[in-house]
């Protein structure tokens, strides 16, 4: 029943770079809603399909997902009251990966800390705490020193970026604690699937998509009866 479907979760995660499995998940009980498989996550691929979720009568209160604008876009259209929330998995992640392991100015090893206390937020305290050393960084670095054109320059320009644009729904699981903070059941969820994905290489596209759809209906079922 999609009815009493209120926070949920969605993430996408691609197969040799053909397509994305897409899968909306109930926080609550951790079934699956809906998964489909597209070719990229986009407002045309995802839209249609809420709107038939929505006639369904899913009607959530809030959701967790990576911060991709479209399909963010795309759920705003179906819900405009939706709250949403980032995946700070995703934002830490991110940045970490943009920024490097070891950078090279002092801008970027300070603001390396900084990313990595992102998942460590729990309580308002750690929000607080997290904010403070956040606005420090800017404080201290302003503009993120005007080092030359350089691609490691641009990503750290984009990591701060990357933080500053999330902050305002960085934060709304510490209200509702029914709200997750990152979408780590789906990671979860796509470990399982892609390791027996493995076991079954060489199928074609038709048969891929189709064993992946089989794998989704199989764990829900699974998942109803230990339920």
């Amino acid at each position: 029943d999609l009815s009493h479907a209120y926070y949920i979760l969605l993430d996408g995660t691609y197969f040799h770079k053909d397509g994305c499995l897409a899968l909306l998940m109930d926080t609550a009980n951790r079934r699956l809603l809906d998964y489909w498989y597209i070719s990229r996550e986009s407002y045309e691929n995802v839209y249609p399909r809420l709107l038939e979720l929505k006639e369904k009568g899913l009607y959530p209160k809030a959701i967790t997902l990576d911060g991709h604008k479209k399909v963010t876009t795309a759920f705003m259209a179906a819900w405009p009251d939706l709250l949403v929330q980032r995946c700070l998995f995703h934002i830490e992640n991110q940045g970490l990966m943009w920024i490097r392991r070891y950078p090279k100015s002092e801008s970027g090893r300070y603001l390396r800390l900084v990313l990595k206390t992102v998942t460590s937020i729990k309580l308002k305290a750690d929000k607080e705490r997290f904010l403070s050393i956040y606005r420090a960084w800017q404080n201290r670095f302003g503009t993120l020193e005007p080092l030359e054109n350089s691609i490691a320059n641009k990503d750290l320009k984009r990591t701060g970026s990357l933080i500053q644009n999330a902050l305002p729904n960085m934060f709304h699981f510490i209200k509702d604690p029914r709200i997750a903070s990152t979408t780590n059941l789906l990671e979860s969820f796509y470990s399982q699937v892609k390791h027996q994905y493995r076991n079954h290489r060489g199928l074609s596209h038709h048969h891929k998509v189709s064993f992946l759809y089989w794998y989704c209906y199989y764990k829900n079922v699974q998942n109803s009866n230990i339920l």
